[in-house]
């Protein structure tokens, strides 16, 4: 397979950053996995990774090597970026920049990584996305194009903000300003803390560093929510009705009304508690009764793949989106 007959599609986030090559027919040929690839967090570390993700997606698909990031053969026929990082005009011209100086696809463009992971969730590329892992965003898209990304407008956030909110409600209830939680044992359990004071010293101690997978508290505030417990419950709830005003404005931007699709995506939205997602549907359904659910069956670079091969000129048909998901690597890829 020569590379003119490739496109490639990346989906650079805040934990990982995956590559993935496909043929025009929709059959991927490669992929390749580095670090996180968020320029606000790193610009240099952001390059990185992506140069390392598409040089192991290169060689996975049997293309000649790269050197310094630069293709030592004919370019891809095009390249989609889904970018954690990708949120004002600057930010879109650097990454084009970097991407005309890697040369690695005739046409090349960058969109924000809640596009990607809406063009994931649906065939026809049209509706709301509500993301939620790490972090959350939004993004919507009209059948006439038009297109929209909460970005720094993004008020309700994903694990890390649910986690905050829980440790929160376990001090309130301490205090007795809030009535008692089944939160309190499993989260002292779950950061092996003999009480609260113990809990509130490890986050707060001059000489503690930061807890690095606090996110992965948000899991144990669902379970709680869906065993019933009220406070986690009423979080859970309230949480999900924020990313639904998040939704309707998204949709207002583009002038989405009636019937369309709302997909959900990101490790928090796929707990199986659904409590989550009902709320955040139920809020959407109150000012438009005829939208309908689904939820991404297809990591972000999916969509960044699909975006590419649209990019080269192609269609996405029935059977395309059905080969790109039959020859997509399998979820080890994709685990954090």
């Amino acid at each position: 397979m020569s590379a003119p007959d490739l496109v490639l599609g990346i989906d650079a986030g805040n934990t990982k950053t995956i590559a993935l090559i496909a043929d025009t027919s929709g059959r991927v040929r490669g992929w390749g996995r580095a670090g996180s690839s968020n320029i606000y967090v790193s610009h240099s570390g952001a390059l990185a990774a992506l140069e390392a993700a598409v040089m192991q997606a290169s060689q996975s698909a049997g293309v000649e090597d790269m050197g310094e990031g630069r293709l030592e053969r004919q370019p891809f026929l095009a390249v989609t970026l889904s970018a954690a990082g990708a949120d004002w005009p600057e930010d879109f011209n650097v990454l084009h920049d970097e991407l005309h100086r890697w040369n690695w696809a005739e046409r090349g463009e960058v969109v924000n990584d809640a596009v990607g992971a809406l063009r994931a969730g649906s065939l026809e590329g049209v509706g709301v996305a509500v993301v939620c892992g790490t972090s959350a965003g939004t993004a919507a898209r009209a059948a006439d194009g038009h297109t929209w990304h909460s970005s720094y407008w993004q008020e309700p956030e994903g694990a890390e903000q649910l986690a905050q909110l829980a440790l929160r409600a376990v001090y309130r209830a301490d205090l007795g300003i809030d009535p008692p939680t089944s939160l309190t044992g499993r989260v002292l359990e779950h950061f092996g803390c003999a009480n609260v004071n113990a809990l509130l010293h490890s986050f707060t101690a001059r000489v503690q560093p930061p807890c690095a997978q606090l996110g992965r508290l948000a899991r144990v505030l669902l379970d709680e929510a869906e065993a019933g417990d009220p406070a986690s419950l009423r979080l859970v709830q309230q949480h999900g009705a924020a990313l639904g005003d998040y939704a309707l404005a998204a949709a207002h931007k583009v002038g989405l009304t009636g019937k369309y699709l709302l997909t959900t995506s990101g490790g928090v939205m796929r707990h199986t508690s659904p409590l989550l997602r009902e709320s955040l549907l139920a809020r959407v359904r109150e000012q438009h009764e005829q939208v309908y659910w689904q939820a991404s069956h297809h990591e972000p670079v999916f969509g960044a793949l699909l975006l590419a091969l649209e990019l080269a000129g192609g269609t996405v048909t029935p059977v395309l989106f059905q080969r790109l998901e039959d020859t997509c690597p399998d979820e080890s890829l994709f685990s954090t």
